[in-house]
């Protein structure tokens, strides 16, 4: 399975949340900060907000813990469970739902200044608010686009990037067409993040995840989505196994100036910048199908109810984390679009960067709704039977919208 344990994990939190009353506050003190990995950079730099804040509150402390992001929700979960749940974790936003329906979110809104929160970008503040409570702040956000390789196009005798996915497919077989162990089209089909590249073709395909409370999954606008990257596949216009290949793989292979187009996160180019300074490419908009589309992407920090330190903890938050000075050195430092409105400013004059923010108009974001995560477990196993061969693209679909239209009951 991609998502190992899933199922398990929601299964805890239905039961974590009476065990939220037993923490003990051992040392009132300290706030213990719980965050997934991002790159090399995420615990120096949340370390150094740590000791700011901590050089300016004498006898309190932060403590900063980083783990792996494939980890982090079990770890969550067990904590929880054990009554060990930190002050202040990293999540997906996609998870807030759930930590709010068992009761383990601390709402934010006593806590928080009318001027603070309208400091952040409303697009990115939004999907954190629930029922009308705020129960998160931003932390990373991200919309997709794609990278395409200038060289590459060039031999294959393309100059300007494809704009729909009619020309993604004739681009792709014209690279092709030059041999050698090159690929027109980078397609992930492994571990975390399968579903949302599949989501780029739903979506611009006209397309939704869920409609009016039931799956939308087995559309025809969505099978026709999912027709198009099986076709590519069985083209040769992809790598040869997709289900072999998570976001990282595929994202080395452009950096190896192997594959024509990729779709993918800002986060891309800082890699570029280290990993691959000489290779020559650019930025456009996610191909058009029917329409425009992208996916919309944020990572919040929340404060458990069980804390025995809320106000310390949304101090740090509030006078270290989400500072100016910290959000700009953040998003330098993991080359994530920035949340708040003043942070934005630092970054107008990055051409790149537009590629992505510009896109935010179009940008859908994951469902807010209850057991997410086996939802999206449903459409990686339907897309991994289509990309194997296993299953045609509107069966494996329609099954896979019987258990969203299950969970969603």
């Amino acid at each position: 399975m991609v998502k190992t344990g899933t199922r398990r994990v929601l299964s805890l939190l239905a039961g974590a949340a009476v065990l939220i009353g037993a923490t003990s506050a051992s040392d009132a003190a300290t706030v213990r900060v719980v965050l997934g990995y991002y790159s090399a950079a995420t615990q120096g730099l949340f370390e150094e907000m740590a000791k700011d804040f901590n050089s300016k509150h004498p006898g309190d402390e932060v403590k900063i813990e980083v783990i792996q992001w494939d980890n982090l929700q079990q770890r969550l979960t067990t904590d929880i469970a054990g009554g060990t749940a930190p002050d202040i974790s990293m999540i997906g936003t996609r998870w807030l739902l759930d930590y709010v329906k068992n009761d383990i979110a601390e709402p934010m809104d006593t806590y928080v200044t009318p001027e603070f929160k309208a400091g952040f970008i409303d697009a990115f503040l939004a999907p954190s608010t629930l029922d009308g409570k705020l129960y998160g702040l931003p932390i990373a956000a991200s919309a997709r686009a794609m990278y395409y390789n200038k060289d590459l196009l060039a031999k294959a005798g393309v100059n300007e990037p494809p704009t729909n996915w009619d020309g993604v497919v004739d681009t792709a077989k014209k690279i092709k067409a030059l041999g050698g162990d090159s690929y027109g089209f980078a397609l992930q089909g492994k571990e975390i993040e399968t579903d949302a590249y599949w989501y780029y073709s739903l979506w611009t395909h006209g397309g939704e995840i869920i409609k009016d409370g039931k799956s939308g999954v087995a559309s025809p606008e969505a099978v026709a989505a999912l027709t198009l990257y099986k076709s590519m596949i069985d083209d040769g216009l992809t790598e040869p196994d997709p289900t072999g290949l998570n976001r990282q793989d595929i994202e080395r292979l452009f950096k190896q100036g192997r594959v024509g187009m990729i779709l993918t996160g800002p986060w891309l180019r800082g890699q570029i910048k280290t990993d691959a300074p000489t290779l020559n490419y650019a930025i456009a908009p996610i191909p058009e199908g029917t329409t425009k589309a992208t996916y919309g992407v944020t990572d919040t920090l929340m404060v458990f109810k069980s804390s025995p330190n809320k106000e310390l903890a949304m101090k740090f938050l509030m006078e270290t984390v989400f500072t100016p000075e910290w959000r700009i050195k953040f998003s330098k430092a993991e080359g994530f679009l920035p949340v708040m409105k003043e942070e934005a400013k630092a970054f107008a004059d990055d051409p790149q960067l537009t590629a992505f923010t510009d896109m935010l108009a179009y940008a859908h974001f994951a469902p807010a709704v209850a057991n997410w995560e086996q939802m999206s477990d449903a459409i990686i196993a339907a897309l991994q039977k289509t990309y194997t061969g296993q299953a045609k693209p509107e069966d494996a679909l329609k099954e896979a919208a019987g258990t969203i239209d299950g969970l969603a009951q």
